[in-house]
């Protein structure tokens, strides 16, 4: 237990923190990988070229000290942090090798003796957290164990399909080598993906979320080319080795179904509001949701004012998507197709760019960026469920229009989309 005088140490730091937390965390990165290199293949090294793991850590310790009194308001981040580490099978031990290297960094970077009151009150910070990080994940892990199908490790995948579905996003369907059946996985979930980057001669993992329902006897992902847009700014290692380098009949790894963004309550109507590929989670969503509702013989076998009937008993999905435009929205056709099949479904799509052949209302429905005040107001019922994926400014930005519009928070749910991981 920390003592109150430790804790006073920790919160002490706060401001150092603040002010150069990135700078310690970036040290911390660089001073770990060199002297344990193994890990080079758990953690991405296209996060650590860009910065963003670090900055995601400094976070995350900043929050830590500024909360040490009450640490149980971090609960949700935890949670996050947890399914992450568990889709890269990290371990007890692993948490050693961490805490000896956070520690050394706290004291090399501020220059304080190893021997310090305050590296002693962050040690036993640190440890405190780690066996709230270990107890959590040995639950995941049990979870793992005991659901038909899932694994534990890296099992490795054939792809079976490789599909170009946008200019910038392909689909890879992926069947596991062994031929063992796979875990009905929560839809919204995501896999991690290692594979080895021939430029770095290192295996690589990055997550991935599932864009098909559970049940089928694959996997799949919709993978985004992380291009360079801007001077100076990398391609994405894996993206780009699987977009180049990877080809059907390929074997890659995956770690079991991870993540706590899924699906709550089929019961209720629900509103998908991504953006760009943030739509991968919301098309499982929406095959799992059309799928518990649907009746394969009811089209055959029922009257049409039978029919009319169950499409109005059924629970309602939205599915609002905003894109660059129409060449980079993935799975546009199959999204389509699946509307016409299905009455409960309605699609509202918003371009930035359109061309002068693409028709308003059939196309696309807005012209712009995605304005929850130019949907219809029937497509944002108050008792519905909202799932929000995307980029980060996207979705607070729909996050505050729909708390403006009376939505209640806790019906709103949301995962980023991007390099936004926190690592250990």
């Amino acid at each position: 237990m920390l003592t109150q005088e430790q804790k006073r140490l920790v919160k002490e730091t706060v401001p150092v923190l603040k002010e150069s937390g990135v700078a310690l965390t970036d040290y911390f990165y660089k001073r770990m990988l060199r002297n344990n290199p193994d890990l080079q293949e758990v953690f991405n090294m296209g996060h650590q070229r860009s910065g963003a793991q670090a900055k995601a850590l400094a976070g995350a310790v900043l929050a830590y000290a500024e909360n040490i009194d009450d640490p149980g308001v971090l609960a949700p981040v935890i949670e996050l942090i947890c399914h992450k580490h568990v889709s890269l099978n990290i371990a007890a031990p692993d948490y050693s090798i961490v805490g000896e290297n956070l520690l050394y960094s706290i004291s090399e970077v501020l220059s304080v003796p190893m021997d310090d009151p305050l590296i002693g009150a962050w040690g036993a910070a640190y440890q405190e957290l780690a066996d709230i990080f270990i107890a959590a994940e040995n639950k995941l892990y049990d979870e793992h164990r005991h659901t038909p199908g899932s694994w534990l490790g890296w099992r490795a995948f054939t792809v079976s399909r490789k599909v170009k579905e946008s200019e910038e996003i392909t689909s890879f369907y992926l069947k596991p080598e062994d031929g063992q059946p796979l875990p009905d996985y929560r839809p919204g979930q995501y896999v991690t993906l290692r594979v080895l980057v021939p430029e770095l001669g290192l295996k690589q993992p990055r997550q991935y979320s599932l864009s098909s329902k559970p049940g089928a006897d694959y996997l799949r992902i919709s993978v985004k080319r992380e291009d360079p847009r801007a001077e100076g700014q990398d391609p994405g290692y894996v993206s780009s080795t699987l977009h180049n380098a990877v080809s059907t009949g390929d074997t890659v790894e995956l770690s079991a179904p991870a993540g706590n963004f899924f699906l709550l309550n089929p019961n209720v109507d629900n509103v998908l509001i991504s953006a760009g590929v943030g739509l991968t989670p919301m098309m499982s969503m929406t095959h799992h949701l059309l799928a518990e509702t649907a009746d394969p013989n009811s089209r055959l076998t029922q009257s049409q004012e039978t029919r009319t009937q169950q499409a109005q008993d059924r629970k309602q999905i939205f599915f609002l998507h905003a894109a660059r435009s129409s060449d980079v929205h993935a799975l546009r056709e199959e999204l389509s197709g699946l509307a016409v099949q299905n009455s409960n479904l309605q699609i509202f799509i918003a371009y930035e760019q359109v061309t002068e052949n693409e028709v308003h209302g059939e196309d696309y429905h807005l012209h712009g960026r995605l304005d929850l005040g130019a949907v219809p107001p029937e497509y944002l019922p108050a008792g519905a469920d909202y799932y929000l994926c995307g980029p980060v400014p996207f979705m607070q930005e729909q996050y505050r229009s729909l708390l403006e519009r009376g939505i209640a928070k806790e019906r709103i749910h949301s995962e980023a989309f991007g390099t936004g991981g926190v690592g250990l």
